[in-house]
């Protein structure tokens, strides 16, 4: 049966989402709207998102009516288009649905992805690069825009940490579904007698919280800040001069680099971004008490503390071990199909 649009409407409030899109606009169109900066960007950003989301809901109406109207008319030759849209319809619904569970304000904007190889050597480094790969895929097919922050190479293979920031509507959303220990086991490619390893790699996921975000204050004095020179890509330029930079936050202790751009003054902002959000991390994990499971650095990237197993060898198995889904379709997943397994976590 396809449903009315007003039914769809009704179940997610799209008229509460309409009233405060006016509101908004009338709010930004007042002539003493900027004389708050933080205040109106803050409004500005609220302003995009709601638009995008009812400008999507509209669209799907739209389909929705032109669907009923289509099947209405009783024609027989229609009915193999008319189950294919609304198998698209529903698949489109499901999409939306899922997007009422983002209810934190930072899971509409863009996301900090940190990967850390863990146990296992070499294996672990070149799983880092493996992880690294998928996310960039998985981004990919969002649409999202994707900026490698800081990255230190495995001294054989792969990478020994990475972080990437990843630009996109919902990108925090979907991806602090991925954050905890992954594991991985297959036949090593770097063990001459071709042996069956295991290897672990640790995901960070964090928001990207604004400078004008009153959830984090940063003080120049609780800064230690220095420069040295990039070991990353980057040409002569990068390696002659000091660009790459390390922000350490002395009450904290946390340490962040960045050393992926050519200008120091780009990476000291983007090392700013990268911190803001690792404090931002911390003072939610200290207000629920469950910094284990939102931040995750101090979890050891082990056996026992996988959140997921990718098995390539005896079998072919991807498991999550929070939820129980899994799919024999390893070639799929770590080309970046990820939304099952964010789906059902979500919604647990």
């Amino acid at each position: 049966m396809i449903p009315k649009p007003s039914d769809c409407w009704s179940v997610f409030d799209i008229p509460a989402k309409e009233k405060r899109l006016a509101e908004l606009e009338t709010l930004a169109a007042s002539a003493d709207f900027w004389k708050d900066p933080d205040s109106a960007r803050a409004a500005m950003r609220e302003l995009s998102d709601i638009r995008e989301t009812v400008s999507g809901w509209h669209g799907l109406s739209r389909r929705l009516a032109d669907t009923r109207e289509l099947a209405d008319l009783g024609d027989e030759s229609l009915r193999p288009e008319l189950e294919k849209e609304v198998e698209a319809i529903t698949a489109e619904l499901t999409r939306l649905d899922l997007e009422t569970i983002f209810a934190d304000k930072h899971d509409h904007g863009p996301a900090f992805l940190s990967i850390h190889a863990g146990a296992g050597g070499v294996d672990a480094a070149d799983f880092a690069a493996m992880l690294l790969r998928m996310y960039l895929r998985w981004a990919e097919d969002k649409g999202y825009k994707t900026e490698i922050m800081d990255q230190t190479d495995g001294e054989e293979a792969g990478v020994k940490s990475v972080t990437v920031n990843i630009i996109g509507r919902l990108a925090y959303g979907y991806l602090k579904a991925e954050r905890g220990v992954h594991r991985l086991v297959r036949l090593s490619p770097f063990d001459a007698a071709h042996r069956r390893h295991t290897s672990f790699a640790l995901v960070e996921a964090m928001p990207q919280v604004e400078d004008d975000d009153g959830d984090v204050v940063l003080n120049p004095t609780d800064l230690e800040i220095s420069t040295y020179k990039s070991s990353g890509a980057g040409g002569q330029n990068v390696q002659k001069n000091e660009t790459a930079i390390r922000i350490r936050h002395i009450p904290t202790g946390i340490v962040v680099t960045c050393q992926n751009e050519r200008s120091q003054t780009q990476n000291r902002e983007n090392a700013l971004k990268v911190l803001r959000a690792r404090l931002y991390e911390l003072k939610v994990a200290e207000r629920e008490k469950e910094r284990a499971a939102i931040k995750g650095e101090h979890i050891k990237a082990e056996f026992g503390n996988q959140i997921r197993s990718y098995i390539l060898h005896p079998y072919q198995m991807v498991k999550d071990h929070r939820t129980e889904h899994e799919t024999s379709n390893t070639n799929a997943v770590l080309d970046g199909r990820l939304d099952d397994f964010m789906e059902v976590y979500l919604r647990n």
